[in-house]
């Protein structure tokens, strides 16, 4: 085992040219012989994750985009919580219209 900057290097194999590579634990580290990523299956699983993090993100009500003024931040923030309660009730009544016949 080597030992680099931060701590203990291993190896990988490497999922598109199937050689043997330095490794620091990293999905973005990449292969010394064919330069793609280590990553493999877990860093397109990591990748796909994130788009749809974002995407559910973006499906709120009242988006709150980086570019909006603080006023609309704040408003957007608050009709956000408003929404909240308001599916929070529903869901209980749609709940409790399920369990009374019972």
């Amino acid at each position: 085992m080597k030992f680099g900057i931060f701590g203990a290097m291993g190896e990988k194999k490497c999922p598109h040219c199937g050689k043997w590579s330095d490794w620091n634990q990293n999905l973005l580290d990449r292969c010394n012989h064919c330069g793609k990523p280590l990553g493999g299956a877990d860093l397109e699983y990591q990748e796909k994750r994130a788009a749809q993090k974002k995407a559910n993100e973006e499906q709120w009500i009242f988006y709150i985009k980086k570019t909006d003024s603080t006023f609309v931040k704040n408003m957007k923030k608050v009709g956000n919580f408003f929404y909240t309660i308001y599916i929070a009730i529903i869901t209980f009544l749609a709940w409790l219209i399920a369990a009374l016949p019972g």
